[in-house]
């Protein structure tokens, strides 16, 4: 091994090492897996009384349905953040904790503030597509404090949101796109988390 070969090894590491010490430890694999389930349960029941929307009363059921899952695991997500914040010992893990309680919060309110403006506006087709793509530019945006894996997620909930904004309304509205992107892109990321930890949930 050459002496170029060898800095460029050691410059590596650390890296990696500063890396590991910029990850946030408060993320949740519960509340990830959690959010999971309640995209899983949200996708079953619209498959069941609203399967695709078609009048401006099952758009709105439709949008309320989402909502509601959308606020619970947020609820839930941001609950696990303060329930660390509460526990932790250093400034560094405070700051961090505050770092990553805002890095994603910008593209979450405007994803829910553009979400009703659609709503309001009959273009509630779109609104799947903003809430991919908002929760992706999100998850890139705190990318640096996540395990690694998750920009590759992100990266699939931004692919969706482009795909979901030219997609005919039959498709966009359906039961199943929120229900896949939602479902499986929670449960990778609460994988991502566990496999970080060394297969622990905690």
């Amino acid at each position: 091994m050459t002496d170029l070969e060898r800095a460029i090894e050691a410059i590596a590491e650390v890296r990696q090492r500063i890396a590991s010490a910029q990850r946030f430890k408060g993320y949740s694999a519960i509340a990830a897996a959690a959010s999971a389930v309640f995209a899983f349960v949200t996708g079953i029941v619209q498959a069941l009384i609203d399967p695709l929307p078609a009048t401006p009363h099952e758009g709105r059921l439709f949008f309320a349905l989402w909502f509601i899952c959308s606020a619970a695991s947020i609820v839930v997500n941001y609950g696990a953040i303060a329930h660390w914040f509460a526990g932790d010992v250093s400034a560094r893990e405070r700051w961090q904790t505050r770092t990553v309680g805002l890095s994603i919060l910008p593209a979450i309110v405007f994803g829910g503030i553009l979400s009703f403006a659609l709503l309001h506006g009959d273009a509630l087709r779109f609104v799947p597509a903003v809430w991919c793509g908002a929760y992706g530019v999100g998850l890139f945006a705190s990318r640096m404090m996540v395990p690694g894996g998750v920009v590759y997620v992100a990266a699939g909930f931004v692919l969706a949101g482009m795909a979901l904004a030219f997609a005919p309304p039959e498709v966009a509205l359906a039961w199943w796109p929120m229900t896949v992107a939602f479902g499986l892109g929670q449960s990778c990321i609460a994988a991502l988390i566990v496999r970080e930890r060394g297969g622990s949930w905690q």
